[in-house]
């Protein structure tokens, strides 16, 4: 069972190369779903960010209040490090187990585990490969400025508080430029599918 980290920074087209690797058959783990099911009510991941960060980061149903926890935790390191220590732990564990659910399921399963931090939170230790979806900062940038609506200042402030390229390409066993047109991106996206088959 080959144990594929897919990584990237915002808008790099990480996610596009996961649904391509899905649509041929790999079984993909997102962490960022993950994390949203960790913090969903009644979980103790959400007990221990209300603890640490106080009842203002819920909404009245008790549900985490995402935007009222960004503006605590971004661009303050110290606060967001509290954070990451509270969500990488448990995140963890749960990628694991659902790595080994998924090679007890099929002990030739192509794992892909779509980690957008995989830089910032140091993990290179158990990957069979690391793949980095990369386009440059500016691409991304526009991508985030006609896609998702923001300001050009915000997505490049979003650009800055990630793993700077450099830090991502560090890591990477594959580089799937996405740069260019999606076709040339799916393209590599299915070159690498079949580099893991046996």
């Amino acid at each position: 069972m080959p144990l594929v980290a897919l990584t990237g920074g915002i808008a790099s087209g990480k996610s596009t190369v996961a649904r391509r690797l899905a649509e041929h058959g790999a079984v993909v783990v997102d962490a960022d779903a993950l994390v949203r099911e960790l913090q969903r009510p009644g979980e103790p991941v959400l007990s221990a960010i209300a603890a640490e960060f106080g009842e203002g980061v819920l909404t009245p149903d008790g549900a985490l209040d995402r935007p009222a926890l960004g503006a605590l935790v971004f661009g303050d390191r110290e606060r967001l490090a509290a954070l990451n220590d509270i969500v990488h732990p448990a995140v963890k564990e749960e990628s694991q187990r659902r790595f080994r659910a998924a090679l007890d399921a099929d002990p030739d399963a192509v794992v892909v585990y779509d980690v957008p931090l995989l830089a910032e939170a140091r993990g290179t230790g158990e990957w069979d490969r690391v793949v980095v979806a990369h386009a440059p900062a500016d691409v991304r940038v526009a991508r985030m400025v006609e896609h998702r609506g923001m300001s050009e200042a915000e997505a490049r402030s979003r650009v800055a508080n990630q793993a700077s390229d450099d830090e991502r390409l560090r890591l990477a066993d594959v580089v799937i430029d996405t740069s260019g047109a999606i076709e040339d991106t799916l393209a590599q996206a299915d070159a690498l599918w079949r580099s893991l088959l046996p």
